[in-house]
């Protein structure tokens, strides 16, 4: 059964709610696990989720009581913005994944002017990869032990991203990894 998600765009007058939010939670595939709050109210007072270069959106379950997941959208004033998606844990291998990519890659393509979005991963994070995989996403690229977590193990990264005629169309251009 497909859960119906609601998006409500973040307002800075949401900042103590966000912060709390984040700071409860633990993100195993962040960079920072469990941010302390004060950390979070450092990101929110640096602009890391609202103004011109980002935008973030509350994800709701269609009662609407509290936010199951936050997705945002970073760089948007570069040609390739890339996005950022935390589900709470109890809300993770649910499915949600794909309705929240896809709903993400419909909002950047019909309300921006940008012609490809991109997401990045660990590599340990399968579920996510398998997300970007089902939506359309094709992985670009792949980073060797470049991504640190919070005890400083280090992790390889993928990129993932789509273009806009590959989502307007339903296909995949694949890269071409044997150009040399």
């Amino acid at each position: 059964m497909k859960t119906e998600l609601n998006f409500v765009e973040y307002r800075s007058a949401d900042a103590e709610k966000l912060a709390q939010w984040i700071s409860r939670e633990e993100w195993p595939f962040h960079g920072s696990s469990r941010p302390e709050l004060e950390k979070v109210q450092k990101w929110i007072a640096d602009g890391d989720f609202e103004g011109e270069d980002n935008k973030t959106f509350w994800i709701y379950s269609p009662d609407m009581s509290e936010p199951v997941g936050l997705v945002s959208l970073h760089e948007l004033t570069d040609d390739t913005p890339i996005f950022d998606l935390r589900l709470k844990a109890d809300q993770r291998n649910r499915k949600l994944g794909r309705q929240i990519v896809s709903w993400l890659a419909e909002y950047v393509f019909t309300h921006t002017d940008k012609m490809r979005l991109e997401g990045h991963t660990r590599v340990d994070n399968l579920p996510m990869r398998q997300v970007f995989r089902t939506c359309g996403w094709v992985k670009e690229a792949h980073y060797r032990k470049c991504r640190p977590d919070s005890t400083g193990a280090r992790f390889d990264a993928i990129t993932y991203a789509i273009l806009k005629e590959d989502w307007q169309n339903g296909t995949k251009t694949p890269v071409n990894w044997h150009d040399e």
